[in-house]
């Protein structure tokens, strides 16, 4: 390359709850200098909103009506990534047991996925140096010509003890079994469910360190770099 300047590069890192993937997705962009995306966190968000604004998370026609209302603005700075909705910081309700219990409804209703769809789309192509964008149906729906596309698993019992952890006080055996419950929700919707896109690389994280994990996908974004 001309100038020592590194192609842009858009890296798609999908797969449930508890894999290590806001952690990986942080660290990657943050050492490669890319921008990051939490997509699981506009979900959060658009669901804070709904809920905030007494919106029937058991209606979907309810939903989709007011999809279209709420600013949310996401900031794809990996050091620090920030999320507003209508100029509200909400990094901290979105993480509530309320939102998290209430998310996997709300993301099925077509017209929010179609919203936010158009959200990240444009933050990725927006992207100077490139975008490390981590969610659910990256590779599949949102990014389907992504350079890389990433697909991380782990085993129930490692998900949910890495889940229980940041959880403070959750106990692993309840911790677990929300994890299969949303996974099965995410996993059986219509519109863009949870899933590994053909062209996925696979990684299995449960007996590797964060570090291990981190180090394997800077790899195989190199390895592409140099193809490209």
């Amino acid at each position: 390359m001309e100038n020592g300047a590194a192609q842009p590069v858009i890296v798609a890192i999908d797969g449930p709850s508890g894999t290590g993937k806001s952690s990986t997705s942080k660290a990657v962009a943050a050492q490669l200098g890319l921008s990051y995306l939490d997509t699981g966190a506009q979900y959060r968000a658009i669901t804070w909103w709904m809920v905030s604004n007494g919106i029937d998370i058991e209606d979907p026609t309810a939903i989709a009506a007011v999809a279209g209302k709420p600013e949310i603005v996401s900031g794809t700075d990996p050091a620090d990534p920030t999320i507003t909705v209508d100029g509200t910081d909400v990094a901290g309700p979105i993480r509530t047991q309320e939102v998290t219990s209430k998310v996997s409804a709300v993301s099925a209703v077509p017209e929010v996925r179609a919203r936010i769809t158009e959200l990240q789309r444009s933050l990725a192509a927006s992207a100077e140096q490139g975008i490390v964008v981590e969610g659910r149906d990256i590779g599949t729906t949102v990014l389907p010509d992504a350079d890389l596309k990433i697909f991380l698993t782990a085993s129930p019992e490692a998900r949910a003890a890495r889940r229980s952890g940041e959880l403070k006080g959750a106990d692993v055996q309840s911790t677990r079994e929300a994890l299969i419950k949303r996974d099965a929700a995410d996993s059986s919707r219509k519109t863009s469910p949870l899933a590994k896109a053909d062209d996925a690389v696979e990684v299995d994280t449960t007996e590797l360190t964060l570090t291990q994990v981190i180090e394997c996908v800077v790899t195989l974004v190199g390895e592409k770099r140099a193809a490209k």
